[in-house]
């Protein structure tokens, strides 16, 4: 940190730590044979500070820590290669920062984090298709964000959380509906709305 000036000499140190430290501070232009270091934590230190040209060859890295550098870093327009990387962690950072375009091939990823990411962004007619997902947390997702003509779907779900976020966005016959619902939650919120209207 305090002589920069010393890194360039180290980068083939022997103990891999030694190295690491020295890609933290040496020229930019001096770190690419450092990329297929044996070591992942010298690869880290590279992923960190190689420019972006460079860094799309270091996106099958073995260590997940480097690919998830990797992308974080690499252009959003460019993630489309890391869509489909064994390790969630990388999956759920494409998820938040990919391209539209490119988060309907997450829609049915295995990881219940990276399908949250992607229902929080998807834009419609997508999303729609989200509204099947096998697991609630991701249908109150949709429920929050598709439009209210489309609500009516999502009113009958099988679990009551997704109903409760519909009957806060509802309007007319669903949210008349979801007044009689089984569960008092649900009841609860959709007649406090039907209250509002009527006063409002």
């Amino acid at each position: 940190r305090h002589h920069p000036q010393l890194a360039n000499a180290h980068l083939s140190e022997p103990y891999f730590e030694l190295r690491a430290i020295a890609a933290r501070y040496a020229d930019v232009f001096r770190l690419a044979p450092l990329m297929a270091d044996e070591d992942e934590t010298v690869r880290l230190q590279v992923a960190l500070r190689v420019s972006q040209r460079l860094l799309q060859r270091m996106v099958n890295d073995p260590h997940r820590e480097v690919r998830i550098r990797v992308a974080q870093r690499l252009p959003s327009d460019t993630l489309m290669s890391m869509v489909r990387d064994e390790d969630y962690q990388v999956r759920l950072i494409v998820a938040r920062r990919a391209p539209e375009g490119l988060l309907a091939l997450l829609m049915h990823d295995v990881d219940l984090q990276v399908r949250q990411a992607v229902a929080q962004r998807l834009p419609m007619p997508a999303l729609w298709r989200m509204a099947a997902d096998t697991a609630p947390e991701v249908r109150r997702i949709v429920a929050q964000r598709l439009p209210l003509s489309l609500l009516e779907a999502l009113a009958a779900d099988t679990d009551w959380t997704v109903r409760w976020e519909v009957a806060g966005r509802a309007e007319g016959a669903t949210l008349e509906r979801l007044a009689r619902d089984e569960e008092a939650e649900v009841r609860e919120r959709a007649r406090e709305r039907l209250q509002e209207a009527m006063h409002g």
